[in-house]
């Protein structure tokens, strides 16, 4: 009879300790999503206060001096690309990578570079096989047929909503392969933080219409 005693108990103190393990983990789990939907809740209330706004015009000054536009092609569009980059890198800057969408930013211009070289290094090696081979004197070229996407008819097959989640991957930078949790989240903070980066600029283009008016002023 104690021997049948003694053998049981072990079994019961395991199972007390997994109780315990699990009680444990489910607390952390709790606790872990709690603070991440206070620090979510928290970083989207951060892109409305003044003191971030003020953070961000400086940096923002600071971007769009370093920007160096080509006199010799002043087009519209580059120009205004080359700004919006700027305006991004700096929103970017002003996360500290705390969101997925602005380590995304901060990364696609080093992905950037690098594909440049990439293609110029594909440029050359065709240049070289084309003079190897003697300029294809004589050949003719065939045009390519377009080739339809895999992932574009699965596209097209899948319901609205899946598209609509789709589409606000794409959207939100660094959330092309995310859940939908994740890209909610994600979308939230930087749809704050483009709000407050359009009252920004927008306080920063006034600033230099009613310089420029008043130098205007005082010249005339």
């Amino acid at each position: 009879m104690a021997s049948t005693i003694i053998s049981s108990s072990p079994v019961t103190n395991s199972d007390r300790s997994k109780r315990r393990k699990k009680k444990k983990s489910a607390a952390a789990a709790a606790a872990a999503q709690q603070f991440k939907q206070a620090e979510g809740s928290s970083s989207h209330a951060r892109w409305r206060t003044e003191s971030q706004q003020q953070i961000y015009s400086s940096k923002l000054i600071q971007a769009l001096s370093q920007v160096q536009l080509n006199p010799s092609s002043p087009s519209a569009p580059c120009r205004g690309r080359a700004v919006r980059e700027a305006a991004d890198r700096a929103l970017a800057v002003s996360a500290r990578g705390r969101s997925r969408w602005s380590r995304a930013i901060l990364t696609s211009r080093i992905k950037l570079k690098f594909r440049k070289q990439q293609r110029r290094h594909q440029i050359k090696q065709q240049q070289r096989i084309v003079s190897a081979a003697g300029g294809g004197g004589g050949g003719i070229s065939r045009a390519r047929k377009p080739r339809v996407s895999v992932l574009r008819l699965r596209g097209k097959s899948l319901p609205a909503v899946q598209r609509k989640v789709r589409l606000l991957g794409r959207l939100v930078p660094g959330c092309k392969k995310e859940p939908l949790p994740v890209i909610l989240e994600e979308a939230t903070d930087y749809i704050a933080a483009l709000e407050m980066q359009v009252r920004a600029m927008t306080a920063l283009a006034d600033l230099l219409s009613g310089s420029n008016q008043a130098s205007a002023g005082s010249s005339g």
